[in-house]
């Protein structure tokens, strides 16, 4: 129990953090230089711009139907987190629209710069379970109901729409250019910080000397190795495939040892976005 209680409390501070900085990023950078976020975050910016509203309360606002969508079509258990960021993120806006200094600079920094830490925000939201909220749930429920749109092809289409609807407010195409570098550098920063260290390659290997490759791979790369058999379509020979999980920089060290006890094997390698297991990233984590 008290360690179910600790977990909960490190998640909170850890989304709390995590909105602020997201919080930070949109309204001392990319505001300041009159880009789009994207989804209901960027929508309620470019409001508050116009009318002043506070963005923090129009973020809450727009998101409460939202969240009850969410609850009625996703349920409870994953909503309560998403919550709980939501009004962070709408509090840490309040925080930062009024006490923080806004970043005037160049429109390519602030797109990057706003973009990483926009990402690293995010990324903190997202490791302990939670999100922002807005689109996410919309295009996670509209994933459900129509199979054939993806999650990241709903998101991208409502993020395009906001940023156009910045683009035309501000009259100014290059804003819509900007965002654009924004939300993509935001993307790759997330992407590193949820997968990149756990990215890798999986090696196939069709070998005649399938019992030596693994053996050298176990004791050189340290890695696992997985027999399979294969049968050839066209010769109609049984051959042994071998299927192992590397990181990044193992590759040439398997490459080595192929090429030392079999120049004939076949090898194919694909790639693994995340791992999970021994040697990797844990499942609980």
């Amino acid at each position: 129990m008290k360690r179910k209680v600790f977990k909960w409390i490190l998640d909170l501070i850890i989304i709390a953090i995590g909105s602020f900085l997201y919080a930070l990023s949109v309204s001392a950078i990319l505001d300041a230089n009159m880009l789009s976020a994207g989804g209901v975050t960027g929508i309620s910016t470019l409001v508050h711009r116009f009318t002043g509203i506070p963005s923090g309360l129009l973020v809450f606002i727009i998101n409460i139907p939202i969240i009850i969508l969410g609850i009625v079509k996703l349920g409870g258990k994953f909503i309560l987190k998403t919550a709980i960021a939501t009004a962070f993120v709408s509090l840490s806006l309040e925080i930062t629209e009024s006490f923080i200094p806004i970043y005037k600079t160049d429109s390519i920094l602030a797109a990057i710069f706003g973009g990483m830490i926009m990402g690293l925000g995010l990324s903190l939201v997202f490791m302990r379970g939670g999100t922002t909220g807005g689109v996410d749930i919309i295009a996670k429920v509209i994933n459900r109901r129509f199979r054939h749109l993806t999650v990241g092809r709903v998101l991208l289409t409502m993020d395009g729409v906001v940023i156009l609807l910045t683009a035309l407010a501000y009259r100014n195409i290059e804003t819509a250019l900007y965002s654009v570098i924004a939300i993509f550098v935001s993307s790759k920063v997330m992407d590193t910080l949820l997968y990149g260290s756990d990215k890798g390659k999986i090696i196939y290997i069709v070998t005649t000397n399938p019992d030596e490759i693994s053996k050298q791979i176990i004791e050189r790369v340290g890695r696992g190795v997985t027999m399979l058999s294969a049968k050839g379509a066209y010769t109609g020979k049984e051959r042994q495939m071998l299927m192992c999980t590397v990181r990044l920089n193992e590759v040439s060290s398997v490459y080595s040892v192929v090429n030392e006890f079999d120049k004939t094997a076949f090898i194919v390698v694909g790639e693994a976005g995340e791992i999970i297991g021994e040697g990797f990233k844990s499942i609980n984590s």
